[in-house]
């Protein structure tokens, strides 16, 4: 039996005369802003550590001065103030003091706002800080990413490769010297574009051979590419730098594997995807296999590539709401949720009571249509190929239905704004939401139920299947339906509460089996959940006045003070985060996305070892992930 906690109850911007003053750019200067205040935690830490070494950063948090410190001060503050999980981790250049700055959030399960630290170490590489791996290894692929895209290295750090890039790229692409063939400007509005409007195409104007960034000494005819990083090497020889006990690899002709059978087997390495349908988009599995039972696997990433972050700071801040649709975009009103929450504490600009009920309405739609589309895939992944998916995508079309008739889009929705939404519901897609909410919905979940739930062959492929213990789940910083399905009923709705959601009675269920069973099985509850939250909404919008829905300024060139912030959401698929650092202007300085896809990837390794390829294949469809939000 389930258990549940309790939780606590636009127009379009028009061209600016030709006289307007041109946009903001960049200066590349930290802000000054004021240093943090700090909090009770933050004066244990100091008083443990010494004010020498623990100093209050500008905005928020501390910083820690000494980069070769930063795990003794996570060490302490897992173990000693109980924050046992790492909800982000990314990093800022700051090009002027030529400094990189590693940011870290760490938080409590139990709920409350997340603490965070900094250090900054140079920029030209001769310093490393430690991983946290070995205390958060939830970190591992975060700190890939902030080595590939930043150059900051991490000493002690298992498998320290690229992770989005290829191993041959030159350069570190997310710092602020970085320029890409047909670079054009730091910032949008592009010059060429806005507010003259002569655009040239920038093929035509910029010849490729000028904007050419190749390594020192490069000679084509000598060149010899290693994408991997030497993957098939590091696997072969069995090392792998992690904690899990994984046998080595004996290619000797009479190598026994798996003695108890007595049979002679040769452990091979075999790749699944990136084009393989099972993988869930352009992943790639590297799997080491002795017969059918995998005995390593490491996961390639970055097919998908584009540096959503890159041209989220090169945008306005109005630019980047469209573009959070593209991370995971069956979640698109989710995502844009985050974000706007996010730009909004900066503003100081609260939405208005009616664009809150519907920014929820939204949210709760999305979460359940996005469930729907998970456990279809995951039937998809068992071997029912598509009949299955076909009944839930059904169910899903008429929920995105309603969100084209209010948007004007079924997945690339752009609904949200600062200080509320683009467009109210008229009363006939409200009537239409009710009809779903009330009617069709609760329908559709107990027929699910009664067609799976008790399925014997679904039962016999994933009960015991990819296993994980609540204490793992933590350390790896899984979230959402991952993460509640062992035990742990963390969820941003109520461990650290925004918009409205502290005024709803809803149940954040959980689950103990930590397998893919139950992490199907939690999707239906919190689809019913989710059901409650939008039966007391639609109830109480009525309450509101009609066509309320902006708050503050309507305009294009928003300005957001200088400051920074992490804002989080609880997406489908978990935490989804946006740190943003703005320098005054109206591009973002920091844009960085904290992907809850991307995140729950890091613990697929040891889920997975031990158990047959078939159920590799199973246990990734358990995670539902959506390689646009993985990859960005």
């Amino acid at each position: 039996m389930a258990e549940t906690t309790p939780a606590a109850a636009t127009p379009t911007p028009t061209k600016p005369a030709p006289k307007a003053a041109p946009a903001a750019k960049h200066t590349d200067k930290k802000p000054a802003g004021t240093l943090a205040t700090l909090t009770p935690e933050m004066m244990v830490v100091q008083q443990h550590f010494g004010e020498a070494l623990i100093q209050p950063a500008p905005y928020e948090g501390f910083l820690v001065t000494d980069p070769a410190k930063v795990r003794d001060v996570a060490l302490f503050l897992r173990d000693e103030l109980g924050f046992e999980t790492l909800s982000n981790q990314t990093a800022v250049d700051y090009l002027a003091e030529n400094a990189i700055e590693i940011v870290y959030h760490v938080s409590h399960i139990q709920g409350g706002k997340p603490l965070c630290f900094k250090t900054r170490i140079p920029r030209d590489e001769s310093v490393a800080v430690p991983s946290l791996t070995p205390v958060y290894p939830g970190a591992e692929f975060q700190e890939r990413e902030i080595y590939d895209l930043y150059g900051a290295r991490f000493s002690d750090h298992p498998d320290l490769r690229r992770i989005l890039m290829w191993e041959g790229f030159n350069g570190w692409p997310m710092r602020r010297d970085w320029k890409e063939a047909y670079y054009e400007g730091d910032t949008k509005p592009f010059d060429s574009r806005w507010p003259g409007g002569n655009h040239k195409l920038a093929e035509e104007r910029v010849p490729w051979a000028d904007n050419i960034n190749l390594p020192p000494g490069f000679d084509p005819a000598t060149y010899v590419a290693n994408p991997d990083g030497n993957i098939y090497e590091s696997m072969l020889e069995g090392g792998n730098g992690h904690d899990l006990e994984v046998p080595p690899l004996d290619t000797g002709a009479d190598a026994v594997i798996g003695s108890s059978s007595g049979l002679k087997t040769d452990q091979i390495i075999v790749n699944m995807g990136p084009q393989h349908p099972s993988t869930h988009g352009v992943l790639r599995m590297v799997v080491r296999i002795d017969g059918e039972t995998i005995t390593d696997l490491k996961l390639v990433l970055g097919y998908l590539h584009r540096n959503h972050e890159k041209i989220g700071e090169r945008n306005t801040w109005l630019h980047n709401i469209p573009y959070t649709d593209r991370l995971d975009y069956i979640c698109g009103m989710a995502n844009e949720m985050g974000y706007v929450i996010g730009v909004e504490r900066m503003m100081g600009i609260k939405p208005t009571e009616r664009a809150e009920y519907l920014r929820v309405i939204m949210a709760e739609l999305t979460r359940i249509q996005s469930h729907f589309w998970a456990i279809g895939f995951l039937l998809n992944d068992l071997g029912a190929f598509y009949t299955p998916a076909l009944y839930f995508i059904t169910e899903r079309d008429l929920i995105i239905d309603l969100f084209e008739s209010v948007t004007g889009s079924r997945m690339m929705c752009n609904y949200m704004r600062f200080g509320g939404v683009a467009r109210d519901f008229t009363p006939e897609q409200l009537a239409r939401a009710r009809e779903l909410v009330f009617e069709r919905i609760p329908r559709a979940i107990d027929e699910l139920e009664r067609l799976l739930s008790d399925n014997e062959i679904i039962k016999a492929r994933t009960i015991g299947v990819g296993y994980m213990s609540a204490e793992r789940s933590i350390a790896y910083s899984l979230t959402g339906p991952c993460l509640r399905a062992v035990g742990v009923p963390y969820d941003i709705r109520r461990a650290d509460p925004y918009s409205i959601y502290d005024r709803f009675d809803f149940d954040i269920p959980v689950l103990y089996g930590g397998d893919v069973y139950d992490r199907y099985r939690i999707r239906v509850l919190e689809m019913r959940q989710s059901l409650r939250i939008l039966e007391q909404a639609l109830n109480q919008i009525d309450q509101t006045p009609a066509g309320d829905i902006q708050a503050g300024k309507k305009a294009y060139n928003h300005r957001v003070p200088a400051g920074q912030t992490y804002a989080r959401v609880e997406t489908p698929k978990g935490e989804l985060g946006f740190y943003l650092v703005s320098d005054g202007g109206q591009n973002p300085y920091r844009y960085h996305v904290r992907s809850s896809s991307f995140i729950n990837l890091t613990s697929m390794r040891e889920m997975t070892i031990g158990q047959k390829v078939a159920d590799a294949v199973v246990i990734l469809g358990s995670l539902d992930i959506v390689l646009g939000e993985v990859d960005r």
